[in-house]
């Protein structure tokens, strides 16, 4: 699944627009790369955004192409530190 898409499906980021922003911007980093909007995902990755005043660490759990506000949150594992 496209990186973009996944943070939109997610609800990490509430549009696809902002994700690819975000991506372009070179605020959003996959396994400690700084990657494209069009990266495609797997199980497993590290996803970390540079938003603002914080910094959000995730591990991608699920790749749904669709998912509903109670499923989205099973999408991924937030990390600390």
């Amino acid at each position: 699944m496209r990186l973009d898409k996944f943070l939109k499906v997610s609800r990490i980021i509430k549009r696809r627009t902002l994700a690819n922003e975000a991506c372009d911007a070179g605020k959003v980093y996959v396994n400690g790369k700084p990657v494209k909007a069009g990266f495609q995902l797997k199980i497993g990755d590290i996803v970390e955004l540079h938003l603002a005043q914080r910094t959000v660490r995730v591990e991608v759990l699920a790749l749904d192409e669709s998912a509903g506000k109670a499923e989205a949150a099973a999408m991924y594992r937030e990390l600390r530190g």
